[in-house]
């Protein structure tokens, strides 16, 4: 009988010896890894790419957040903690401020002592509809202006003989305004008695102005562009004629797209570009408001020569004025040219040059 080779057990003591033995060295095992896994692991993560679902998920977030817009300097601190804009509501120094609707709108008007009665109505007729208003004192009087209720509702900025658009450059940066629906930047010297500043709101939404003004009161203003004259065939008029200056042709100032900077209304669009200098589609998007008109008084501001009469061989500083501020523009149309020219990735949308514009 052939004999036949066979695997022999050892002992059960020997048996669970060599299982003891067995389950050591796999604890060992296991621990090495578990070890091994804190330092190897987060730099073998970094090194590979992840794949799977959870990957790709990671992937994704991770482009979406290179690609977030974020305000500069904000770029440390979580998106939901950031407050990218402002307003110009005050607020009691403790407890809760009173509820009442948020402004749409701002009024701010460079104002002097001398025009004290006409913004007085300017502000009560503003304030009364809501709006948020603040003031800029070009000449440092502000004490003068505390007999009014209203003092201590609007906001005041004083800086002496600086020009409305100084204060606005500095204190109407449009992250600071962005809250307001329309920016009324005016003069002082605007009569309102005919003016409902809701109801002229209402039409430039209506008619999707972005640039706008009140029309003038020919019979009572001081009109300096026909443009700006109030119409009587409609709410709003976009354009001017003119014998042999404006015409249906006409595509520029002062027939078309043009307002006059005593009372100038921007929607928040508008204003952000405005501020940095720029404009959209002037034949739709700017007009004068006929049904809503106020007066334009034209009276002297900064550099008023107090009621005299100019002198011989003493200095006019009402014309000094009028000078600085025609080369004050035309060393910004140098700024411009210069500029459009060295602008590659900047295409003019009115490549025809403006026209003289004759008084």
């Amino acid at each position: 009988m052939a004999a036949k080779n066979i695997a022999m057990f050892p002992d059960t003591k020997s048996r669970r010896s060599c299982i003891c033995s067995i389950f050591q060295a796999a604890a060992a095992v296991v621990l090495i890894y578990l070890i091994g896994s804190v330092f190897i692991l987060p730099v073998y993560r970094q090194d590979t790419p992840k794949m799977g679902l959870a990957g790709s998920m990671d992937l994704l977030l991770g482009n979406r957040c290179e690609n977030q817009c974020r305000p500069r300097g904000s770029e440390s601190l979580p998106q939901g903690i950031v407050a990218k804009n402002s307003n110009l509501e005050m607020r009691p120094l403790w407890g809760l401020p009173e509820k009442s609707n948020s402004s749409l709108s701002l009024l701010a008007v460079a104002v002097g002592i001398k025009q004290k009665q006409l913004v007085n109505a300017m502000v009560r007729k503003f304030l009364s509809r809501g709006f948020s208003v603040m003031l800029f004192h070009y000449d440092g009087k502000l004490d003068q202006w505390k007999d009014f209720t209203w003092n201590d509702r609007v906001i005041h900025i004083s800086a002496i003989n600086q020009t409305k658009w100084w204060f606005a450059k500095r204190f109407m940066h449009p992250d600071v305004v962005a809250a307001y629906e329309y920016v009324f930047l005016w003069d002082e010297d605007i009569g309102v008695d005919y003016f409902d500043p809701l109801r002229y709101v209402s039409i430039v939404k209506e008619e999707g102005l972005e640039i706008s003004q009140p029309a003038l009161d020919g019979n009572r203003s001081e009109v300096h562009h026909q443009i700006t004259s109030r119409g009587r065939r409609g709410k709003v008029h976009r354009r001017t004629y003119k014998h042999n200056e404006c015409d249906e042709d006409s595509s520029g100032p002062p027939c078309t797209g043009w307002i006059e900077v005593m009372a100038p209304v921007f929607s928040r669009a508008a204003w952000r570009c405005v501020w940095y200098m720029i404009q959209g589609d002037r034949t739709k998007k700017i007009g004068v408001v006929d049904a809503e008109y106020v007066i334009h008084y034209g009276l002297p501001t900064l550099g008023e020569p107090l009621g005299k009469k100019p002198q011989l061989h003493v200095l006019d500083k009402r014309v000094e004025v009028r000078r600085q501020s025609y080369n004050e523009y035309k060393v910004f149309r140098r700024r411009w040219d210069k500029a459009v020219l060295t602008d590659e990735c900047w295409t003019n949308p009115y490549p025809q040059p403006l026209k003289p514009i004759s008084r």
